[in-house]
């Protein structure tokens, strides 16, 4: 079986407290996006995993799908042995969140072929042990998130008449590290109240409080969301921690200005849109 794990991009970020179990509170809204990741199980076996497409660093005891399996194994002991197979197009640590959407599709798709009769309760509390917006990509329609992105709220929230231009310029911003520089503060307007009004005026008020940081360390991730202003974005930001930059272009001023071609010089530029609806795709194989 195969399915297509999306990525998100954040429309807005405050960091609002540091709790005392280490972790921080935030108030973020989580955008699906159509860019997309392809997994693919069969029945095997042993268990084994292989990855294609863009290359993943580390263990591969570490990547999210393997945790996934790993997770349901011990609360399944009948769960089979699988073959698994990850082919990478959303970067890692870009701020994207393909990695937890490959961890949250792999709970539902192990969930669904070998009917585990997991609730969507129990499978979102399977996916908080994943990491903190792996439950984001279990409901994959657009949220306001609060805690530490684990708390969510639905929001209707339609782009449809814009395109996403994203730009990966291959920098690798370490989480921790945007942290450590952030003083936490409630934000004089909320993120809920800044989406409720017209897109035209989310410039000057819908904020990602890790660019401060980020852009004083890496200029040119600066200079690229000044750019995608520059080509007509009504919207441009980055996306959780980073480094990625995200353009929301109406669909008229895309075809005039082409900002794909002109943002390549910056990196790995895609053009997506949002995800209209949050299926869960599958294909049979």
């Amino acid at each position: 079986m195969i399915v297509f794990p999306n990525g998100k991009i954040n429309l807005g970020l405050n960091i609002v407290e540091k709790r005392a179990d280490g972790y921080h509170n935030l108030e973020t809204l989580f955008f699906p996006i159509a860019f997309r990741d392809i997994l693919e199980i069969t029945p095997s076996t042993a268990f084994e995993f292989k990855t294609y497409g863009m290359p993943i660093s580390g263990d591969t005891e570490n990547n999210l799908c393997v945790k996934a399996y790993r997770l349901l194994s011990q609360k399944f002991p009948e769960l089979p042995p699988i073959q698994t197979g990850l082919y990478k197009n959303i970067p890692m640590g870009a701020g994207l969140g393909g990695g937890s959407a490959d961890g949250a599709f792999m709970l539902r798709l192990l969930s669904n072929l070998f009917h585990l009769k997991i609730s969507e309760d129990q499978l979102i509390q399977l996916a908080v042990q994943l990491g903190s917006d792996c439950p984001f990509f279990l409901l994959n329609t657009p949220c306001l998130a609060s805690g530490r992105g684990e708390l969510l709220e639905p929001m209707t929230l339609r782009l449809e008449n814009f395109l996403i231009v994203l730009v990966n310029p291959g920098i690798s911003v370490s989480t921790a590290w945007a942290f450590s520089k952030i003083r936490p503060s409630v934000p004089t307007k909320s993120i809920r109240e800044i989406i409720s009004q017209p897109i035209d005026s989310w410039r000057n008020s819908l904020m990602n409080d890790f660019e401060s940081p980020v852009f004083a360390e890496y200029p040119s991730l600066k200079m690229i969301k000044e750019k995608m202003y520059a080509l007509g974005a009504v919207y441009a930001s980055m996306s959780g921690s980073g480094s990625s930059i995200f353009g929301i272009f109406d669909k008229k001023i895309f075809r005039k200005e082409n900002p794909e071609e002109k943002l390549k010089p910056h990196g790995q530029v895609v053009v997506t849109r949002s995800l209209f609806s949050p299926v869960f795709k599958v294909i049979i194989s």
